[in-house]
């Protein structure tokens, strides 16, 4: 059952956003400006999704009060199966549109890229992913921000870190994290064997300073020289950052050509992401087990998604969901993953039976 009266109360709401957003007292002030409309967006699909229930049901109602009009009746009983699989729909869409919204479906997201099993095979895979999530920002217009990168021979690379910022950025990537494995010959094979590789990917929504605060003793802060590929300095000054927060025993490394506070302000934002993981993950249990299983330890067995590139096939583990498109989607075509990772997670929000207490960001 729809709650009817919560959703009135959300109309009245949104009529009275729609008057605030016109007031001069509203308009001379920026930030309750923006307060204000985001909370509108917010509230529109449901609005306009309650509308729509509300035309379709007074629509079948005149139906079937016409249903033994002699010249009518034949043409509104005939509208009648339609009308009533119409509102199955919409109620269906509100049912998903109340969900409550995860908090951090909004932020920024930082994206953790590392090699897993496999050797120099799993780097070139690791260094795919990336190129993969890449095109996949690129095509939603999000802006992404490298942060730290250990490369390793051969195009392939140890581990990246990403800042990814834009519109519903966690919302999107949060079901890229876990362990990925590709099955395919290398380059280097040269028996045509097909070998099994794995990469992490850890996927966690960026903190705010007010999410997480940290004491600066709490922090050992070191300085050492930059270094690339094979051990070469990339330039002559101490610029790399490692900072390690005493009390998780958390270490972050970031390192840039030249600019040392750069790198300490890079290296921050990472620490305070993990941090702000780590908390979510004491508060929230269930969360926490689903995020705990995020990365694993790299091994084979521990999978989210297989690539096979002999059979041009991706296979979702969670979901089963198998898609013979494989050159797509390592180019960054990942709409028709994403889209059924997302409409399975509200189908298991539903069988939850998840209170209707808030708008969802699925």
């Amino acid at each position: 059952m729809l709650p009817i009266a919560k959703l009135e109360t959300l109309c009245r709401r949104f009529e009275e956003l729609e008057n605030l957003l016109c007031s001069p007292a509203t308009l001379s002030d920026p930030n309750k400006l923006q307060k204000l409309n985001k909370e509108r967006t917010e509230l529109e699909p449901v609005v306009a999704a309650f509308g729509r229930l509300k035309d379709v049901q007074k629509r079948l109602a005149d139906n079937r009060e016409l249903a033994s009009d002699p010249e009518l009746g034949e043409l509104a009983r005939g509208e009648v199966p339609e009308l009533e699989t119409e509102i199955e729909r919409l109620e269906a869409e509100l049912q998903l549109l109340l969900l409550p919204r995860d908090p951090n479906d909004e932020r920024n997201t930082i994206v953790e890229i590392r090699s897993g099993e496999g050797g120099e095979e799993a780097a070139l895979f690791a260094a795919d992913l990336y190129r993969m999530l890449l095109r996949y920002a690129e095509t939603k217009k999000w802006r992404i921000e490298e942060l730290t990168r250990s490369e390793a021979e051969k195009g392939g690379i140890k581990e990246v870190t990403l800042l990814i910022t834009g519109q519903s950025v966690y919302s999107h990537l949060r079901y890229e994290g876990g362990v990925h494995r590709v099955q395919r010959v290398p380059a280097t094979e040269a028996q045509g064997r097909v070998h099994t590789s794995t990469a992490t990917v850890a996927v966690l929504p960026e903190a705010d300073d007010v999410d997480v605060q940290i004491d600066d003793k709490d922090l050992d802060i070191s300085i050492a020289a930059s270094g690339g590929p094979g051990g070469q300095g990339v330039n002559t000054t101490n610029s790399a950052v490692q900072i390690r927060h005493i009390p998780s025993g958390m270490i972050v490394k970031c390192q840039d050509e030249r600019s040392q506070l750069k790198n300490k302000a890079k290296a921050m934002k990472v620490l305070k992401s993990r941090l702000l993981e780590l908390e979510q993950q004491k508060q929230d249990a269930a969360l926490s087990a689903e995020r705990r299983t995020m990365v694993g330890s790299a091994e084979r067995a521990q999978k989210i998604r297989t690539y096979n590139f002999p059979q041009n096939r991706v296979t979702d583990h969670r979901i089963g969901l198998t898609l013979h498109k494989l050159d797509k989607i390592i180019e960054g075509d990942l709409d028709d993953l994403i889209a059924a990772l997302r409409t399975h997670r509200q189908a298991e929000l539903l069988k939850r039976g998840a209170p209707a207490g808030a708008l969802a960001g699925t």
